[in-house]
């Protein structure tokens, strides 16, 4: 190698290791501007101070540690993050910050300390062709050092980011059963936990996919939650548990509001089915709409495909349903006593059964019977008669047996006459 070329080859050695102790020299003022930039970028690292300043502090470690590769001659693949770089994706990872920001982050703090390099250079060289081989050897080596302590940051993120979830579902989950058994349990502890307001009104919810689990089937039904929560005028985010790949309980937050649960026909979706509690306060208001919303929840699963789209507890025969539902044996002792002849699973036995149950739900009235379910009179006056005709025997003998054996036709569908 001639002598021309090793001397060159020494200004520009020179002239790097002179920029990495510029770099520590302003090493303050540089991690000013480089944080500036970032947080103005960013806007996942905005509003959290804590997470800034530990962003400031991984930012000095990164730049200490550049400038100490370049000063030092260092291998690049030797070198380990930074603690506070470390220390700075764990707590990203723990807030649900996305690993793009830390990324990104990298990225733009590289081009940010690569340009600053790059103007002292010009500025402090003046030969331009030791200038631009020294930027390269720059830029080359924060390339080669931003590569390796990404992809350890990174990994540190994931590695994190994963336990922090566990470690918070299984937090929950244990929050959550205690809730839920009515355990003493303190509010403050317990919405920390869930991220959820105990002091309001609550409404229960259960929701599950009729159809074949698949990976999307939790992402629909919450999404179905937050349609749900819209329709009764939720007043905030509700919560949402998954309890396995097709079901999942929720509560929607209602703050003070009275809230009575009308139709929610809205809400029909193919292959998704709600159960619904009835809206109460406080702490036991969330574990008894729950409850509610359970006990709905085995109406529908006893009716099948004949289930409504949404089983509101609220509604008085959907709760003698489900008391009815507990012991289907009794129940089809009971329909086929009560009904005779009307205890059969087809479709004119079921029209006729509607008939009649509406009929005793008006007090015996044919008209009121025939606007609600949009008959002539004489009509309803056939069907309740062929009814009565298929029982044996007249509407007011046994008329509560006569009632619940209709409510549970109606709302079990064929479990209650099979």
């Amino acid at each position: 190698m001639q002598k021309a070329d090793t001397d060159f080859i020494t200004r520009t050695t020179t002239r790097v290791t002179a920029t990495a102790d510029r770099m520590i020299e302003t090493v303050a003022d540089l991690t000013g501007e480089l944080l500036g930039v970032l947080i103005e970028t960013i806007t996942d690292l905005q509003g959290d101070p804590k997470i800034v300043e530990l962003l400031e502090a991984s930012i000095d470690g990164n730049l200490k540690t550049i400038a100490e590769v370049i000063r030092y001659d260092m291998p690049v693949a030797e070198i380990t993050a930074p603690p506070t770089a470390v220390e700075y994706a764990r707590r990203l990872a723990q807030r649900g910050v996305s690993s793009s920001a830390l990324l990104r982050a990298y990225r733009l703090g590289q081009e940010t300390a690569t340009a600053w390099a790059l103007e002292r250079i010009s500025e402090e060289e003046a030969d331009p062709r030791v200038a631009y081989a020294a930027g390269q050897a720059f830029v080359a080596i924060t390339f080669r050092y931003i590569d390796a302590v990404s992809e350890q940051v990174l990994t540190v993120y994931e590695v994190e980011r994963e336990r922090w979830l566990a470690n918070r579902n299984t937090v929950r989950a244990e929050v959550l059963a205690d809730l839920l058994a009515g355990e003493s349990i303190d509010a403050t502890t317990a919405e920390n936990a869930l991220g959820y307001r105990f002091r309001q009104t609550h409404v229960g919810v259960v929701l599950w996919s009729t159809g074949e689990p698949t990976t999307g089937d939790l992402a629909d039904l919450e999404r179905h939650l937050g349609r749900l929560a819209k329709a009764l005028g939720g007043t905030g985010q509700p919560l949402f548990v998954a309890q396995d790949r097709a079901t999942a309980w929720g509560w929607v937050p209602l703050g003070n509001a009275k809230v009575r649960i009308g139709a929610l026909t809205d809400l029909e979706d193919v292959g998704i089915r709600v159960a619904i509690g009835v809206p109460a306060p406080g702490v036991e208001g969330f574990r008894n709409s729950h409850l509610d919303a359970l006990a709905a929840q085995s109406v529908a699963l006893v009716a099948q495909d004949r289930a409504q789209a949404v089983t509101a507890y609220s509604d008085p025969e959907v709760r003698a349903a489900a008391l009815l539902s507990a012991d289907l044996d009794s129940t089809r002792r009971l329909v086929r006593s009560a009904l005779g002849g009307l205890a059969e699973d087809s479709d004119g036995a079921e029209r006729l059964r509607e008939t009649l149950r509406v009929f005793l739900s008006t007090r015996n009235s044919f008209a009121a019977t025939a606007e609600l379910v949009h008959l002539h009179k004489n009509t309803v006056k056939y069907r309740v008669d062929r009814a009565v005709e298929l029982r044996g025997r007249s509407v007011d003998e046994d008329r509560l047996d006569l009632e619940l054996a209709l409510i549970a036709c109606r709302w079990l569908g064929p479990a209650a006459v099979s």
